[in-house]
């Protein structure tokens, strides 16, 4: 298998990353997550939810054995002060073990963060706190706006089978000369890619490993985050990398589900 569908640089970070990325809000074990490290799955995405605790753990374990400098550590805030940022920000460092991050993102913005937060992100970087600051949010065409001002190094962008609009109003801007690094996710959106009772008409439902291979078959697409509950899906996650790219018959199904899914099956964002 081409180490280019295993491996990627982070954009203009130029971070070395293992192209399935670790979220760790869903539950899966500290010994999970060190399993896909060693497989070459170093982005530990440190989001939203109270089941994080794990890849903490994993990635304070990992730290201790002197792999530090292997992993690449990214903290989500969805704090719209900048102090709160601060502080919670250095209570998710203080929580893994380690003295910085590579990576403060910014999350869930469909509008430009304040000029007031800003401030903040960048005297945090300033300080050594965080390396890069990246933004994740719904609007994607907000991401070249915001890409012009030169200010991220990286955005979360939702991509998958169902919503595949980024592909057209985000992703040309990956094309350009050193340009921000690209993390999609959702990539099952919100399951309902696996579930039988959204397949068209005698369908078998897609499995996680078919999604991650969806948006990794893009080459623009440096990370695709996985977020497994359990050593199972930890492990079925980690097959997507020894699949490869899909081929045009696998691309055409799942592209045909994924509009049968999008048109009828409800979500949070349509």
């Amino acid at each position: 298998m081409d180490d280019d569908f295993k491996f990627s640089i982070l954009g203009k970070t130029n971070l070395a990353v293992g192209r399935l990325g670790l979220a760790g809000s869903y539950g899966a074990p500290a010994a999970a997550y060190e399993k896909a490290f060693e497989k070459g799955c170093n982005y530990f995405y440190s989001g939203s939810g109270r089941r994080r605790s794990q890849m903490k753990q994993a990635v304070k374990n990992l730290g201790r054995q002197g792999h530090r400098d292997q992993m690449v550590v990214s903290i989500q805030t969805y704090a719209r002060f900048g102090l709160m940022t601060e502080i919670w920000f250095k209570q998710s460092l203080g929580s893994m073990g380690i003295d910085h991050a590579d990576i403060l993102m910014l999350g869930w913005h469909n509008s430009a963060p304040s000029n007031r937060l800003m401030e903040f992100a960048l005297k945090m970087k300033e300080q050594g706190l965080c390396r890069f600051i990246g933004l994740s949010g719904h609007n994607r065409s907000l991401f070249p706006e915001l890409a012009e001002k030169k200010i991220f190094d990286l955005f979360h962008i939702r991509y998958n089978p169902a919503h595949r609009g980024a592909k057209k109003e985000s992703f040309p801007l990956f094309e350009k000369s050193t340009p921000p690094g690209l993390v999609t996710y959702t990539a099952t959106r919100w399951g309902h890619l696996l579930q039988p009772k959204h397949m068209p008409p005698g369908e078998s439902p897609l499995s996680a490993s078919d999604c991650y291979r969806f948006s990794l078959s893009d080459p623009r697409v440096n990370i695709c985050l996985c977020g497994p509950r359990n050593m199972d899906q930890m492990q079925t996650a980690l097959t997507a990398l020894d699949k490869g790219p899909l081929t045009p018959e696998e691309t055409e199904r799942i592209t045909r589900i994924g509009d049968h899914v999008h048109k009828s099956a409800k979500g949070f964002f349509g």
